[in-house]
């Protein structure tokens, strides 16, 4: 809901002349009652009115009563996201302060990132993967027993109590460890995801270019306008004066009135231009929303485009589009090499060292050979595995069919990357350089319509030009200084944009 503040001289309020007309009503209703009954419908009505104390000017009471029909300004009074503490005074934020700060609180970036973090992990696992383990193993098997045999009730078993503590050592030795296919495509995979994670820091960095850039030249339209909106208040008195002096037509009056209605309808859009810039960069800067914060205009301060021989050198170090194909490539390739792998016969070795007796003890009595005395319990046995794929139904061959589609398809995705780059660098390039030269264009046009307007007011003032001129030359400074905010703020962009495909520079 917005609210609506009728004050002062420029705001919406109940005019001294609106006050002598309810008096003329009172009068005309005959009776006190009725004066009073309509006195106490305006202020149920209208509560939020106050009595704006208007300026006296040096006219005859002639000219007042003809200038109660001047227009009068409604200053919106928008809704603001409620603070904290409002006592706080707003944070300053540069644009790369606003970049770091999408970084920490965007959660999409913040999921790209994350995967990048789990693709390094399953890297390690897989370089784990390949190196030997050690497990520690300590058990204690407690059989019934019959009465009569020292095994007990189960023949596998050497006694009752039986002791087992080994220390295993295992190593598979199968054609994917010795080509280390599964680590190759890990190092792929995160190769991949950090690309990705670069494509989407960048991509931010874009974002938040614009809507940071966006609030700048709100700010610089509603100062624009409120300029504008000054000069159309100048504009309209001037044409009154001269109206009174007998030196102006009416429709000179009628055209000013017309223009400052005009302006102030858009300095209230500016003014929601802003609030809506702001609250669109505020959603990606702070975890807690608020829109207590100013940024600062660096417009004026562009870097310099290179040449395109730099760009193009820049591109091709630099671009994590393709280095993302090309390791989604890579990583497609090690694929078919493991599923080659797969056909290969796959040696495991298990090496256990340890005791396994009926007592925890480096020497004790078997208890099935009592007679021989305490012997050494202390020792090892080692289990090697020999595996030789025989028949799995094609199974084996499915994926390894499998593994030739994605590898064709991921070359057939890094060359139209590589075909999208060069167009994207032509593209971003020449839109750079458009921007640039649109810029010092609509600069030069923007200071010759602020002298133009400052020349045509001086003419008006001295009876040289007309009203239509005054207002032409009002609305073309207003478009001049629009062109050239847009242009400043396009150049900008343009930058961020070919800088996506170079890096920064």
């Amino acid at each position: 809901m917005q609210k609506f503040l009728f004050t002062n001289s420029t705001a919406f309020g109940v005019s001294k002349s609106l006050f002598r007309e309810i008096g003329l009503a009172i009068q005309n209703a005959g009776s006190i009652s009725v004066a009073l009954a309509i006195l106490v419908f305006l202020m149920a009505v209208c509560p939020q009115w106050t009595v704006a104390q208007e300026t006296e000017s040096p006219q005859s009471a002639k000219d007042q009563t003809a200038d109660s029909h001047a227009p009068s300004y409604a200053g919106v009074q928008f809704v603001q996201p409620s603070s904290r503490d409002s006592a706080t005074p707003p944070v300053t934020i540069t644009l790369q302060d606003a970049i770091e700060r999408a970084r920490h609180f965007n959660a999409q970036f913040l999921a790209v990132e994350t995967e990048a973090k789990i693709s390094h992990e399953d890297r390690m696992q897989a370089r784990n993967a390949m190196l030997p383990s050690v497990n520690a193993s300590t058990q204690y098997l407690n059989t019934e027993g019959n009465g009569k045999t020292p095994s007990g009730r189960f023949v596998t078993n050497d006694g009752v109590h039986v002791y087992r503590a080994w220390g295993v050592f295992h190593q598979d030795l199968s054609p994917s460890t010795y080509l280390a296919t599964n680590l190759h495509r890990a190092d792929a995979a995160e190769a991949v995801a950090s690309a990705k994670a670069e494509i989407a820091r960048r991509g931010l960095t874009v974002t938040v270019t614009k809507l940071y850039y966006a609030l700048v030249v709100a700010q610089r339209k509603l100062a624009t306008s409120q300029q504008t909106l000054d000069q159309g208040k100048h504009f309209y008195d001037i044409a009154q004066e001269t109206e009174r002096l007998g030196q102006a037509a009416h429709s000179d009056v009628i055209k000013a009135e017309i223009q400052y209605s005009q302006q102030q309808q858009a300095f209230e859009e500016a003014r929601l231009a802003l609030q809506n810039a702001r609250l669109d960069l505020a959603v990606l800067l702070f975890p807690n929303f608020t829109d207590n914060f100013t940024v600062v205009d660096d417009l004026n301060s562009s870097p310099a485009l290179p040449s395109f021989e730099e760009v193009q050198s820049m591109s091709g170090k630099g671009n994590p589009e393709m280095r993302a194909a090309i390791e989604s490539e890579r990583q497609a390739h090690n694929e078919v090499l493991a599923a080659k792998a797969a056909f290969l016969p796959t040696l495991s070795v298990d090496l256990d060292y340890g005791i396994e007796a009926n007592d925890f003890a480096l020497r004790s009595v078997a208890k099935a050979f009592p007679v021989d005395g305490p012997l050494p319990n202390l020792g090892y046995f080692l289990t090697a595995s020999f595996s030789v794929p025989v028949w799995d139904w094609g199974t084996l061959r499915s994926k390894l069919h499998q593994t030739k589609y994605k590898e064709e398809q991921a070359h057939a995705e890094l060359s139209q990357v590589q075909r999208e780059m060069l167009s994207n660098l032509y593209s971003f390039y020449n839109e750079a350089a458009v921007a640039r030269e649109a810029v010092e264009r609509a600069r030069h046009t923007s200071e010759l319509a602020a002298e133009s307007l400052r020349l045509t007011n001086l003419r008006y003032q001295g009876g040289e030009s007309t009203a239509l001129e005054a207002v032409d030359a009002q609305n073309t400074f207003i478009i001049a200084r629009g062109f050239y905010d847009d242009a400043e703020a396009r150049y900008r962009l343009a930058l961020a944009n070919l800088q996506t495909l170079t890096g920064r520079f």
